[in-house]
């Protein structure tokens, strides 16, 4: 933690060390013993690879099964685990092994990268997250090891079951399957789904709703965002399997060839992974227009806050959808399961969803200038690179130089937060010593 002697904020200090943890990954897979044939990769592609993991997206501009060697594999399995968890939840973990003191200041730092709102309980919080992402990643390792166990030798399985529950887990859609495939060998293959969604969606869900789900025991109730979150994760899964299946039901390159049992689960399985996990059991590419900007809608949904996943998340869709049905019913108040939401927390859902939908409009205008694909697909793109998910509609392969800086810079930002990336590189500010007379203007 030596980034604190140099007086930076929590965000910046943030925006800091995921860098400096980009840059090292990426040199890393720039050494020769990094690639199977002992090339070195071009810094560019190092950097895009490095990123991608770091932030747990999926792009890939290089095929992660067949170009790199199990070292780079391992650097990239690596940069997700730090990227998923963050790296001050990995530093903590060592300040604990070797019982050294969480300061004051470390623990504003842990507070802001998951999301808290207060101190309270942080270091309590940290020790559950390593906890269960140790159990849940080490359970579906297992069962991903004796089911591919049947398909190839079992120290390869074991290796493969791994790292795709690592992956899966910290919402980041690499593979090592080969091509653009993913999992689609595995569309009507119950296991693979149960486990990869159970994966995608506890990764999703966030460490404060795990922790809550796992003391339900002795709390005997839900906090409110832990309510918040489920109810509104399983109305987006629920809806947007059904909106898949009816509109590819007929699609001859997705659900029609297949039989009902692989046609509900690859439904299911599409609904969850655009929820910024990135994996896929169905051709993007061959996906209807419709589909694709449906899946656009839920990547930029997201996961939830505190999780593995970006997005503008859950809640502040929650708040929003909340908020607009409010004023048209007539009320003044933002009630969720009984409790009132505060304004504040309404401007700063505005806030976030605006600036994360500017930002999203300008790359996708930077990228339609840069590259040669449809708007469709580079929409798509950008939103995927900003929600962290890692889907693709085939653009990534075909990047430019210049495209591959925007989209790295892209999966930075969405990874970070936009708030937390413009907190730490504008300038401080204090609360005004003064409010303004109140003036009236027409809405509508």
């Amino acid at each position: 933690m030596g980034l604190h002697k140099l007086n930076l904020s929590p965000p910046q200090i943030l925006v800091t060390g995921f860098a400096l943890i980009i840059m090292l990954g990426a040199l890393l897979l720039m050494l020769p013993i990094s690639s199977v044939s002992g090339a070195s990769l071009p810094f560019i592609d190092a950097l895009f690879t490095a990123t991608s993991a770091t932030c747990v997206t999926g792009l890939v501009v290089v095929d992660t099964g067949t170009y790199f060697s199990p070292f780079g594999q391992v650097v990239i399995l690596l940069l997700i685990q730090v990227g998923g968890l963050g790296f001050m939840s990995i530093a903590t973990m060592f300040s604990l092994v070797f019982k050294r003191k969480i300061s004051l200041r470390d623990r504003l730092l842990l507070q802001e990268a998951m999301n808290q709102n207060s101190m309270e309980g942080i270091v309590r919080l940290i020790r559950k997250v390593l906890f269960y992402s140790l159990i849940i990643e080490s359970v579906a390792a297992l069962l991903f090891t004796l089911r591919l166990a049947l398909d190839m030798p079992f120290g390869r399985a074991l290796y493969f079951g791994l790292f795709h529950a690592i992956a899966l887990f910290n919402n980041a859609g690499f593979h090592l399957f080969g091509g653009s495939h993913s999992l689609m060998s595995y569309v009507a293959d119950p296991l693979i789904n149960v486990v990869s969604i159970f994966l995608m969606v506890s990764g999703g869900l966030g460490f404060v709703v795990l922790s809550d789900l796992f003391d339900i025991r002795h709390r005997r109730k839900l906090s409110l965002h832990s309510k918040v979150v489920l109810s509104m994760t399983a109305a987006l899964i629920v809806s947007g399997a059904l909106v898949i299946f009816v509109f590819e039901f007929t699609n001859a390159g997705t659900l029609k060839p297949l039989d009902w049992g692989g046609k509900l689960w690859s439904a299911l399985f599409q609904s969850v992974a655009p929820r910024t996990a990135g994996a896929h059991t169905l051709d993007i590419e061959a996906l209807r227009q419709a589909t694709q900007f449906f899946i656009i809608i839920l990547m930029f949904i997201g996961a939830s806050p505190g999780s593995t996943g970006g997005g503008i998340k859950t809640t502040t869709f929650t708040i929003l959808a909340g908020a607009v049905l409010s004023m048209i019913r007539g009320r003044t108040d933002l009630v969720l399961f009984r409790y009132r939401v505060v304004q504040e927390r309404i401007f700063k859902a505005v806030t976030l969803t605006m600036m994360s939908l500017f930002f999203i409009i300008t790359v996708a205008i930077l990228l339609s200038s840069t590259e040669e694909a449809g708007f469709l697909a580079i929409l798509f793109e950008a939103t995927s690179a900003f929600g962290t998910v890692g889907l693709s509609m085939g653009v990534t392969e075909h990047l430019t130089t210049i495209g591959k800086l925007i989209l790295s810079f892209t999966m930075f930002a969405g990874r970070l937060g936009p708030l937390t990336l413009a907190y730490a590189l504008g300038p401080k500010k204090g609360k005004e010593p003064y409010r303004h007379p109140e003036g009236k203007m027409i809405i509508g």
